[in-house]
């Protein structure tokens, strides 16, 4: 969907006569960014598509294009929101199951990496643990928002001297001045995140989401959609347990892998 909006984009400007620069000025665009559009680099926003619709009279056409492109499944979702999660100012993170990503020691990222059907184990492995590092590592590093359920804590991983390995690692981010760790004990019972994992990314000034999913997950990028994430994502925030708590929690399993 979204390469045939780029390429009706470009059919539609070139059947009306007009330039780059014209275009720009009609949806508010640099002439370099419809460029970007056209080719599939950069994305048309609602505002703009509306806005095509009023030149052209073309009964909310490109709005309903740009609807469909964003709800559908785009097979190279995860690259674009790679590239939004390394230059993201905030990053708020639920997991339910699993220690995510971003919190991994390389010995947990490794045991579930062996989970992958990829016959290139090693790429795999690299591939995680440099996504990682890109952001830990970054000059500004993001703030990171965490929210985990206890049973990831609970769920041994790569065995016990990993798993301990696993969950020192997670106090001591805990202590950093960027990181906020809270764990959604058992006794808090039902919450919003039964649903699956999912991510929120603050990038220059606005927020996207990813939801994740049996073979593969979603980008999220309608600003209805993302509200109703971080609404979750706060809902579920309720049910954790304070930070000190959740440092109790942290040091109950820490001494039950000893």
């Amino acid at each position: 969907m979204w390469h045939f909006l780029a390429f009706y984009l470009r059919f539609m400007r070139e059947k009306e006569g007009l330039s780059l620069a014209q275009w720009g000025k009609i949806i508010g665009a640099a002439r370099s960014s419809v460029s970007n559009m056209e080719a599939g680099r950069h994305k048309l926003q609602v505002d703009q598509a509306r806005r095509i619709d009023v030149k052209l009279g073309t009964g909310g056409l490109f709005e309903l294009l740009l609807y469909f492109a964003r709800t559908a499944h785009d097979p190279n979702w995860f690259r674009q929101y790679s590239q939004f999660e390394r230059k993201s100012d905030e990053i708020r993170i639920f997991h339910g199951q699993a220690v995510p990503l971003l919190l991994q020691t390389d010995d947990y990222t490794r045991a579930y990496a062996r989970l992958s059907a990829s016959k290139d184990l090693e790429r795999v492995v690299s591939g995680r643990i440099a996504r990682k590092r890109a952001i830990f590592e970054r000059e500004d590093p993001p703030y990171i928002w965490a929210i985990l359920d206890e049973a990831a804590l609970a769920r041994p991983v790569g065995g016990r001297e990993a798993m301990r390995a696993q969950i020192q690692h997670l106090i001591d981010l805990a202590e950093r001045w960027n990181v906020i760790l809270r764990i959604v004990p058992f006794s808090a019972g039902a919450h919003p995140g039964a649903d699956g994992s999912f991510q929120l990314v603050d990038f220059e000034g606005r927020d996207i989401a990813y939801a994740g999913a049996q073979a593969g997950g979603r980008l999220i990028e309608m600003a209805e959609e993302v509200k109703l994430m971080i609404v979750k994502f706060d809902r579920i925030g309720a049910k954790a347990a304070s930070e000190d708590a959740s440092l109790e929690i942290l040091r109950m399993y820490l001494e039950r892998y000893a």
